[in-house]
Order: C-alpha cells, then structure tokens, then sequence
C-alpha cells in the first residue's frame, strides 16, 4: 500500500511516496534555510509564500521519483497542526483539493508524533540513481513496543511513552525553551549563524567541552525539562568572560570573543544540554523499561545526543538517519500508513488546520 505524505510545517515545502509503512519509495524536500537566515530565524509569511511556490512541483516530483501515477497511490496523508498556519494552509489546501481529485483517502497527521515515525523507516526502495547520489542509513528493523521516545527539535522537547501505535503518554515536556530553542539563541549569542543546531555543533567539535561548568535545571518533575536557564547562564559567562557588564548589548558580544572561546562554550553548552536530555531518558528506561528507544526530530541529528545516549543505554539504538530527523513528508506517510490500518478517514472537505496543539490530545487508538 502506497501513501503520499505532505509537510509544510514550517520553512521545509516536502512530499514523499512510502509503501507499507516501512519502504521509502520518494523523498523530496524544498528547504527555505538560505531565504530565512539572513533574517535570523523563520518569516511566516515568507515561508508561505515560498510553499505556495514550491508545493505542486515537489508533490510531481515525489510521484515522478517513485515510479507511481496516481492509480497506484492508496491515501494521502498530511501535516494538519502544529505549525505556521499559513504554511500549514499551503500543503493541506493540496493534499485536500488531490482527494477529492483523485478520490484518495485522506489522513491528517500531527507534525511532532510523525517525527517519532522516522525510525519506523526501514527500506530504500528509490530508484537507484538516487540511492546512489544521497544513500541512506536506515535502521535494521522497526521499534518496537512499548517504546520511549525523546522528542527534540525547535519546538519541542518531550518524553513519551508508546504503548502501540496512537496510544502514548505524555511523561515530560519543556517547562519553558525547546532545546533546539536554546541552540538557536545560544548561537546567536556566540554570533553563529542560523540554524544554531549544526553550527554549535560544528563550533563544539574544537572546543573543550569541560571549559565552562555551565548548571543543570533542577525541576520537581523528575521528566520536565527547563533550557531558559541554561541558556542565560550561557549569557552570563560569556558577559563575564569578556569583561563587561550584564547591560552589554548582548548582539555585540560576538565582536569580543575570541574563536577559541566561542568553540569552548559552544562545546560546554552542548555538552550539558545534550547531558539533561540523555539522563532524564535514561530514567525513564530505567523506569518504564520499555523494549526499544528512539530519538525524534531536528535535534536528533545531533551527533554528541546520539553518542551519549547510545553509551548511556543498555539497549541498542537504530538512529534514523539524520535527513529524515529534520522535517520531511516521509515521516508524514508513514504515520499516515499506519492511520489508514486504524480505518479512521477525514472528510477532505472539512479538515483544518490547528497552529497550536499538544499531540497527547490529538491521540487516535
């Protein structure tokens, strides 16, 4: 059974073909990054503009790449909430005006529980041409449950629980800043460019992660995580650092650090933040004992979170490889798969769009 997923989230225009819930036939994905960067984040209205743009092409492209017409696509799935609502206006205007089109069911999917779909991604069936020019590291076999995700990206920092497919409990979330959040505004502090993520990343890898002891948050619910703090005691050391006062224009430190210095905090504030997350996972594997564990989302490509956390577990991980843990349609299909084996179909003339919602209440088994 074939799915064609649809994303527009955010800043990434994507669409992919998968098949059975497991087999990658097409992934296309239109990034906006060099548009949004010279602003220092994301334009919603330019980002909607831009899928506007971009979303008749890429959904052409994913069919043409998966050797399909639209007789052999089974359902369209597509990103309803969270999310920039004009953006998310552009794709499920799309996938809705193609259902009726086509005659094709229709399976709205939140954004941030397909992330976790990604690691369910175990075989590249592209043509051979693209497996050769962007190869892919998927994992050996899916998770299975119980299972323990840790959801990380710009928006987003939980811990959940799955005990099967669309029945999953909400353990912990951030009390204030995501993590990705927090690598944004600390790179900005540091005068690193956007996306934080990456370039702290980058930065961390010729610095010395022990330089500064930066603190952990201390929270009363053990799975709660809070990144606020972190990132302004971050502000504080580089202020003090440097040699100036708390009142410094914080835009113009960049212009007084050294390049050793931005490497060593980035690596610091690398080092405890990815430390907070793998501890509280650990907890709760060691709580929860679930039978497999994954990580999910933007942050998730982080190399320092992936090797901590493997060391930390004694279970094996299978990571998803790092272009499916940003955003993309693939993880849309997927989850839109297993929508269609629940048998539960949106009428495409009456779904709409949720900017703002937590994806506990949104649970469909």
């Amino acid at each position: 059974m074939k799915v064609l997923g649809i994303e527009s989230s955010c800043d990434e225009t994507a669409a992919s073909v998968v098949e059975d819930g497991r087999r990658l036939l097409s992934n296309v994905v239109v990034s906006q990054i060099d548009i949004h960067k010279h602003y220092g984040g994301v334009v919603p209205e330019i980002a909607a503009r831009s899928h506007i743009e971009a979303i008749n092409p890429v959904i052409n492209q994913a069919i043409t790449d998966a050797n399909c017409t639209w007789d052999d696509i089974d359902a369209i799935a597509v990103t309803y909430a969270p999310g920039l609502i004009g953006s998310l206006l552009v794709g499920t205007l799309a996938a809705r005006t193609l259902a009726i089109l086509h005659d094709k069911p229709l399976y709205p999917v939140h954004h941030v529980e397909a992330h976790v779909y990604a690691n369910f991604i175990t075989e590249d069936g592209r043509p051979e041409k693209l497996v050769s020019l962007k190869p892919l590291e998927l994992p050996s076999k899916q998770p299975a449950f119980p299972m323990l995700a840790l959801i990380v990206s710009g928006g987003h920092t939980r811990l959940v629980l799955f005990r099967s497919h669309g029945d999953y409990e909400l353990l912990g979330q951030t009390q204030d800043d995501a993590v990705g959040e927090a690598f944004d505004k600390v790179a900005k502090i540091l005068g690193l460019p956007y996306p934080g993520g990456p370039a702290i990343a980058r930065a961390a890898k010729e610095g010395d992660k022990f330089k500064y002891h930066l603190p952990d948050a201390k929270l009363k619910h053990p799975y709660d995580f809070s990144f606020s703090g972190l990132k302004t005691a971050v502000l504080r050391a580089v202020q003090k650092e440097v040699g100036v006062s708390y009142d410094f224009p914080s835009f113009k430190l960049k212009d007084k650090l050294k390049t050793s210095e931005i490497n060593d905090f980035a690596a610091s504030f690398q080092y405890t933040a990815i430390k907070t997350l793998v501890t509280k996972t650990v907890k709760a594997y060691n709580e929860f004992q679930p039978k497999s564990v994954v990580i999910a989302g933007g942050v998730a490509a982080n190399q320092e979170l992936r090797e901590q956390l493997k060391a930390a577990l004694p279970i094996d991980i299978d990571y998803a490889p790092i272009s499916l843990c940003t955003d993309n349609a693939a993880m849309i299909a997927t989850l839109g798969y297993y929508k269609f084996m629940n048998g539960k179909v949106t009428d495409p003339y009456e779904l709409e769009v949720i900017p703002s919602i937590s994806m506990e209440k949104t649970k469909w088994n």
